[in-house]
C-alpha cells in the first residue's frame, strides 16, 4: 500500500470524527450542506444544497476509492438566482461541521482527488468560530487548478489572504495533483505541520504568527470541504478577467461538459 492509499482509520490514533461516504447519501447528522449567503473573495459561483452539486459514488465508480467517494461536482447554470437575489452562471457545492462537530488540537487528514482546470478552487479547511479573521483559519487544502501544485496555509489578525503564512508544495512530473492524494494537518498548541501524503510541506509556529499578529488556535475548529470557482486566489495566480474572474473560457467548458468534479474518498479526524 502507498503512502496516498493509507488507510488512516486503522492507525492507532483515538479517532474523533470520520466519514468514508459509504453510504448512499451524505450523512446529515454530521455534514451541513451550507447555501451561499455573503459572497466572499469575488467567486463565481453559488453554493446549492442539490444532489447536482454533492452526491456519493460507489468504489466501482471512483476507481481507486477504499468504499465510496464524497464527489462535489459544479455545474453551469446561467442566471441562477440567490435567495438574496445575486445571479450567477455557476452552481457548486460546501458542507461543513460547524456546531456538529469540532475539535481543538489533533489531526485531520482527508484522501482527496482533483480536477485539472485553472481557476478551478476547491479546498479542505478547519475554521474556528466568532469574527474572521479573529476566529483563525487553517488550510489543509487549496488549489487553483493547476494539477503540479497545491497549497496550505494559516490565517489569522495580520497575516490572512497570501500575506506571510503560506507555502505551496510542487508535485513531481510522475504524479500531480489530479491522483489520489491525503492531505492533513497535525495541529498542536504551539505549531500546525502539514502534510501531503505524510510528508510534511509546511511548518507553522507560534512565532511565526506573533511576528505578524496574535496566535489564535487555541480554540474550537470544524472542518470544511467545498468547490469555489474563479475568485481572487485564482486570478491572482492566472490573471484572467473574463469570461469570468480567474475562470478562462478553456476551464468553463469543461465545466459545461461535466467533466469537472472533486472526489472525496474519506476524512478523519484524531488525537
Amino acid at each position: 500500500m502507498s503512502s496516498n492509499e493509507t488507510d488512516y482509520s486503522q492507525t492507532e490514533i483515538r479517532v474523533l470524527f470520520f466519514d468514508d461516504f459509504r453510504s448512499r447519501e451524505l450523512d446529515r447528522s454530521k455534514w451541513n450542506v451550507r447555501i451561499t449567503g455573503n459572497i466572499y473573495n469575488d467567486e463565481q459561483q453559488a453554493y446549492v444544497d442539490s444532489s447536482e452539486t454533492i452526491y456519493i459514488v460507489s468504489e466501482e465508480q471512483a476507481v481507486g476509492a477504499t468504499h465510496g467517494a464524497l464527489v462535489f461536482h459544479p455545474r453551469y447554470r446561467p442566471d441562477h438566482s440567490t435567495p438574496e437575489g445575486h445571479r450567477f452562471d455557476f452552481i457548486s457545492g460546501r458542507i461543513d461541521t460547524r456546531d456538529k462537530f469540532d475539535f481543538q488540537y489533533g489531526s485531520a487528514a482527508a484522501r482527496i482527488m482533483l480536477p485539472s482546470g485553472a481557476g478551478l478552487w476547491p479546498a479542505f479547511w478547519l475554521l474556528g468560530y466568532g469574527t474572521w479573521p479573529e476566529s483563525g483559519e487553517i488550510d489543509v487544502l487549496e488549489y487553483v487548478g493547476e494539477p503540479d501544485w497545491v497549497s496550505a496555509a494559516a490565517h489569522g489578525p495580520g497575516y490572512f489572504g497570501e500575506t506571510g503564512l503560506v507555502n505551496k508544495l510542487f508535485f513531481s512530473t510522475e504524479v500531480d495533483a489530479t491522483a489520489w492524494h491525503v492531505y492533513s494537518v497535525d495541529w498542536e498548541p504551539d505549531k500546525m505541520i502539514f502534510k501531503v501524503d505524510g510528508s510534511i510541506i509546511y511548518r507553522v509556529t507560534r512565532p511565526m504568527t506573533d511576528f505578524f499578529g496574535p496566535w489564535v488556535f487555541d480554540d474550537n475548529k470544524y472542518l470544511i470541504l467545498n468547490f469555489a470557482l474563479g475568485g481572487t486566489y485564482p486570478f491572482k495566480t492566472n490573471g484572467v478577467q473574463k469570461p469570468y474572474y480567474g475562470l478562462p473560457e478553456s476551464t468553463v467548458q469543461i465545466i459545461k461538459d461535466d467533466q469537472v468534479k472533486m472526489a472525496v474518498d474519506w476524512i478523519q479526524v484524531g488525537a
